[in-house]
């Protein structure tokens, strides 16, 4: 029979995020015992309980919490779901393991006993209980040892150590470096830095162009994508260049409600993950393009036009509402100027000037005269 290996010596870190579940499992088992009805009470994570704070830039999340109860047939699922993620955390945080969103979703999941009833039915429903544990117990997703799936791509003028592995992202090839989910300091740190500042893009076809066209290499930068909406490792590590580095982060996104709103994100931050604007949030990020007024300015055809959808219309005016657009002028003049073209446009809609034009002509162009929003 193998041995056990010996259980890790834990960090301080983990060790205040043991005691803070442990906490949570005392108050539940002494409401039990001492006959009150058990249950946890859930910091709000809606717009309702969302404040601007328009001194730092950011989003932030109010004081608003809900009970959940046991023995409310409401809420009895969730009451449940909350405690067998507690419980799977504790574990990995005592034998010093990691798992992914789904590897969780896949431990609680169960048929329970003497019923046809599952613990979870599918990860839509056990992804937000994990966030409701971080706000509850006040401790990021990575202090929980859970990680998601990659998804953004790094390369440009920068060495970066990934658990003390040292990675030129210089010479990444035509892939780039996959930017993982976590990217706290103890994971990774940065290295020789010769870049002046951060092209961040939408998507990877997007990125492809600028990193074949080496961009980064002929304007002296650091090139990332976040897959469109970009999750929290692509965030945090943006985040981290602008603050520890003083890198500053430009946004190349379509022009539509929903690159707007992937930009409002990066800046400002969002609603569901308000409680982490403050390692989130860029309030100096950048807004380079694409804009409304490109499509005249760059004589673009009319094939590139995408009619604004309905939902397009109505994002767009909830967009405008924010308080931090609603402010802007320029952000003003901007949403109005696409509702009036009547149409949208992606990045790649520059291509119809000539495959390297966004990289050569358009960018850099903008980047010289400082055209951008903020």
């Amino acid at each position: 029979m193998a041995k056990k290996s010996p259980l890790p010596k834990l960090r301080e870190r983990d060790k205040a995020t043991l005691g803070k579940l442990t906490g949570l499992a005392d108050a539940v088992a002494k409401s039990a015992l001492a006959g009150r009805e058990p249950k946890v009470e859930i910091p709000l994570r809606t717009k309702g309980n969302t404040t601007w704070d328009k001194k730092r830039g950011i989003l932030r999340m109010g004081d608003a919490t809900a009970d959940r109860e046991l023995f409310n047939l409401n809420q009895a699922k969730q009451f449940m779901q909350t405690m067998l993620h507690a419980s799977t955390i504790k574990d990995l945080i005592e034998i010093g393991k990691t798992s992914s969103l789904r590897g969780v979703f896949y431990k609680a999941k169960h048929t329970v006993a003497g019923t046809k009833e599952n613990t979870f039915d599918g990860q839509e429903e056990s992804d937000p209980i994990l966030e409701d544990l971080e706000v509850t117990l006040g401790a990021l997703r990575e202090e929980l040892h859970i990680f998601a799936e990659n998804r953004g791509t790094l390369v440009g003028n920068i060495t970066i150590i990934d658990k003390g592995d040292e990675i030129n992202a210089r010479k990444q090839g035509s892939g780039g470096w996959g930017i993982p989910s976590i990217v706290e300091a103890d994971v990774i740190q940065f290295g020789k830095c010769e870049a002046k500042f951060v092209l961040h893009v939408e998507k990877g076809t997007v990125w492809n162009r600028f990193n074949e066209d080496r961009f980064w290499e002929e304007h002296n930068c650091i090139l990332t994508h976040g897959a469109g909406q970009p999750p929290r490792g692509v965030r945090r590590l943006l985040q981290r260049f602008n603050q520890e580095l003083k890198l500053p982060i430009i946004c190349l996104l379509d022009c539509d409600p929903w690159g707007h709103y992937i930009y409002s994100v990066i800046k400002q931050g969002s609603i569901s993950l308000a409680f982490e604007s403050s390692r989130l949030a860029i309030p100096e990020a950048k807004f380079l393009g694409i804009r409304a007024a490109d499509f005249k300015d760059c004589k673009l055809p009319d094939a590139v036009k995408i009619t604004l959808s309905e939902n397009d219309i109505k994002r767009a005016k909830e967009i405008a509402a924010y308080p931090w657009f609603a402010e802007h002028k320029a952000w003003q003049k901007e949403i109005a100027a696409l509702l009036d073209n009547g149409f949208k446009m992606e990045v790649e809609a520059m291509i119809a000037k000539g495959v390297s034009f966004v990289t050569e002509e358009y960018v850099p162009q903008r980047l010289k005269a400082k055209a951008w929003l903020d």
